[in-house]
């Protein structure tokens, strides 16, 4: 192994050489394809593939041109081809299997030298190349700018051809094995989030209870156990108002309260308060403010949502800390001294959201308003099966969260180990 003296590759072996992109790649710009016409979306995950295939994994266009745009006027594109955006500079240059156009925001390059095509769109995805390509980014006002001619001068390794190929072949290997077990590590995480939100569903409806039951007269929730009953919400909640505030008035210290952005994050885990939820406000809100205060057994309902799915996300008031409300909140204050964690997973139903999702307005954003939560029904057994309920699921759930977890550890690792082997295969530390 010797110096490359290129800080971001390190050493590499002695017979391979060093160059500087413009001496390999060279830019292409010529209009339109006589080949094909297609047009070409470039993807991060995906590469450069057609836009119609992109939707079709995505369901959403990945670019936008107008209508009754000459394709012919465009970017020729050819198979073995890189593209760099002139927008966004995150996950590399991407690689062409395919013939056609591309918006003139993107610029195209192809090797002038004998290479193996392959080795190099390898190269162009790993982080320690994106960061030094990262380096030269102009900002923009809505993206990065990354030219050409930043890549051209920039030495980028050149491995005798034979170990290039080596090299492509041994990483779609074992890039093709790593994917595929966390594609299968991702399915399992759906199967078990459908596990758990169907255990939950068991229980908060008594479907797993051998008892007599009775018709709820509700279309989604239908038989429950004969004992319990079905109340609107505003019978057994009073509703309240999140603070009158914005994000600028959070403070770094102060009295705990949790937003609208608290509730649709990903650490909310709809039955508990966790330390990544909370935000805080200055003292004061407590003489001005105090209506919009929480106790334990209340919930703090986010008042819009981004997509439907969101609608009904809620954080459940599981202690006695002095909390509040925040911005764009609807605050259900109980009416009872219960702890209502029941009904915390009860909310956490697909089932039991439809009632609001099917009433919401909005098209970019959905407004879940007073009127339409206070139509919702709710179910509630004795306060004894209540808290049995709740028990069982908190025990099931962590177990079910428990194998999530692990799943998610994975990926993590395998990610990061696909990142390593690329990085030690393209820069000859790891000989193949």
């Amino acid at each position: 192994m010797k110096d490359s003296g290129i800080d971001w590759i390190g050493k590499i072996p002695d017979e391979w050489e060093i160059e500087k992109g413009k001496r390999i790649f060279a830019q292409r710009n010529e209009r339109g394809n006589k080949i094909n016409l297609e047009l070409l979306s470039p993807t991060q995950k995906y590469g450069v593939i057609p836009q119609t295939l992109y939707e079709e994994l995505t369901t959403y266009s990945a670019v936008k041109l107008k209508e009754g745009t000459d394709l012919s006027q465009l970017k020729t594109v050819h198979k073995g081809d890189y593209c760099i955006s002139l927008r966004s500079f995150q996950g590399g240059f991407e690689y062409s299997k395919y013939e056609g156009v591309v918006s003139p925001a993107y610029q195209i390059f192809y090797a002038i030298k004998n290479i193996d095509e392959c080795y190099y769109k390898y190269l162009f995805k790993d982080q320690t190349f994106i960061a030094k390509m990262n380096s030269f980014t102009m900002s923009l006002r809505d993206g990065k700018n990354i030219a050409f001619s930043d890549f051209g001068n920039t030495y980028i390794p050149l491995p005798p051809l034979s170990e290039q190929t080596k090299i492509a072949n041994f990483l779609d290997k074992k890039c093709a094995q790593i994917d595929s077990i966390i594609e299968e590590s991702k399915k399992s995480i759906e199967e078990y989030k459908s596990w758990k939100q169907s255990v939950i569903f068991e229980a908060v409806t008594g479907k797993n209870l051998s008892c007599k039951k009775k018709d709820s007269g509700i279309e989604w929730l239908g038989e429950i156990p004969e004992e319990w009953e079905v109340q609107r919400l505003k019978s057994y909640f009073n509703f309240k108002k999140g603070l009158p505030i914005t994000k600028e008035n959070l403070e770094d210290s102060g009295i705990s309260v949790i937003s609208y952005g608290q509730i649709h994050s990903k650490n909310n885990n709809g039955v508990s308060i966790c330390n990544e939820l909370i935000r805080f406000v200055d003292k004061s809100y407590l003489k001005s403010n105090s209506e919009s205060l929480v106790k334990k057994g209340d919930f703090i309902f986010a008042d819009t949502s981004e997509d439907l799915e969101g609608c009904g996300n809620c954080a459940y008031v599981n202690s006695d800390e002095i909390i509040f409300a925040g911005y764009h909140t609807i605050i259900f204050s109980s009416k009872y001294q219960n702890e209502n964690k029941y009904l915390a997973y009860l909310f956490l139903t697909d089932a039991w959201r439809t009632q609001i999702r099917c009433n919401c307005s909005g098209v970019k954003l959905f407004s879940i308003t007073k009127k339409i939560l206070s139509k919702v029904s709710i179910i509630l057994p004795p306060i004894s099966e209540q808290e049995s309920v709740a028990k069982a699921l908190d025990a099931k759930c962590a177990q079910i969260d428990s194998l999530i977890s692990e799943k998610q550890s994975l990926i993590k690792d395998l990610a990061e180990y696909k990142k390593s082997l690329i990085f030690e295969a393209v820069t000859g530390k790891r000989r193949v």
